[in-house]
């Protein structure tokens, strides 16, 4: 009996200090990224902004595009590639770092919106930067970012978000395991209304959280964003098999707002075989990434073809909103 009471000791030691490991060494917490902007681009640092900052390259003035990343926070790769595209395509962009940067907070929460806001101030000062044409990009965590900016800034004239919300969550604390337990945002000093997580179910991992949380949204007045409060048209694009929450039908939610209260003008693009991988620039078969593009839902060639795809119709979707207005006609000449 002696041996089987050690065995089991044993067991529980191990269990133990693998639990303590696990906790050190916290392999769920994604590495943060501080992308170099590279030769084309520069770092911003100080005044309250933390970017990188990459001008339109023919030095005309022309439109500029605030860039935000999700949860993982910090100057990401997959965005600063995006800015680097659409610098190439002939945008200013500015990619926003608004959390776990040096000297950021730690935790993706209270964040105050006023750090993307002094983001987009500087952006439209810049000599490169027609301030009338300004958009703002976002990804996941970076969308429910984006389209709160949009609803508070009227000079956004366009909206791309990947994978959206329509609701305000709770944040994110990787250091708590993922949950949050206080608003995403702040405004003025004062937390946004969050929806809390619901509950979560193992057999359908962590997007179960997301979809019982939208179960009760009629219970938390406030936490449903209001689209209607900008004019900026808008394009979604969210993958039907998301593992980490439910951007279509979320995305659908915006879209039925914006036709209920009378604009914006939305613009979904769903695809069935993509996650949350959906969003970002073509991945070709064989590069580094290829294989990770279904982690978080859908099959490796469903998010590849939806970056095929989604990325032209981003592109075209800024050229046409943030072009240069037609001047007005010159007067008409006096009847001799």
């Amino acid at each position: 009996m002696r041996w089987v009471l050690r065995i089991f000791a044993g067991l529980l030691v191990l269990l133990t200090v693998a639990a303590v490991g696990l906790w050190i060494w916290k392999p769920w917490v994604p590495p943060v990224q501080m992308s170099d902007p590279g030769p084309t681009g520069k770092r911003i640092d100080g005044d309250g902004i933390l970017a990188n900052y990459y001008a339109g390259p023919d030095g005309a003035r022309g439109p500029g595009v605030v860039v935000l990343g999700g949860s993982e926070g910090g100057l990401g790769l997959g965005m600063k590639r995006v800015g680097l595209a659409l610098q190439e395509a002939g945008f200013s962009v500015l990619q926003v770092s608004y959390f776990r940067g040096p000297e950021q907070p730690e935790a993706l929460e209270h964040i105050p919106l006023e750090t993307i806001f002094k983001g987009l101030d500087w952006l439209m000062k810049q000599p490169t930067v027609d301030a009338s044409r300004i958009g703002i990009v976002g990804a996941s965590k970076g969308a429910e970012a984006a389209l709160l900016v949009a609803t508070h800034r009227p000079e956004i004239r366009a909206v791309v978000l990947g994978m959206p919300t329509s609701v305000v969550w709770m944040g994110v604390d990787w250091n708590r395991g993922g949950g949050g337990t206080r608003s995403s945002w702040t405004l003025g000093g004062e937390p946004l209304p969050a929806l809390p997580y619901g509950e979560f179910n193992w057999e359908e991992g962590v997007v179960s959280i997301y979809r019982s949380g939208l179960e009760a949204v009629g219970e938390h007045p406030g936490v449903v964003i209001p689209v209607e409060r900008t004019k900026a048209p808008m394009l979604l694009l969210c993958g039907e098999q998301d593992t980490l929450w439910p951007g279509c039908p979320m995305a659908r939610q915006i879209e039925a707002r914006a036709q209920a209260k009378g604009g914006p003008d939305v613009e979904l693009r769903a695809f069935a075989d993509a996650g949350h991988g959906v969003f970002g620039l073509p991945v070709a078969e064989g590069s580094p990434g290829y294989d990770r593009l279904s982690s978080l839902g859908g099959t490796t060639a469903g998010n590849a073809k939806a970056r095929v795809e989604g990325w032209p119709a981003i592109v075209s979707f800024l050229e046409k909103h943030l072009a240069a207005k037609e001047a007005d006609p010159p007067p008409a000449s006096p009847p001799e």
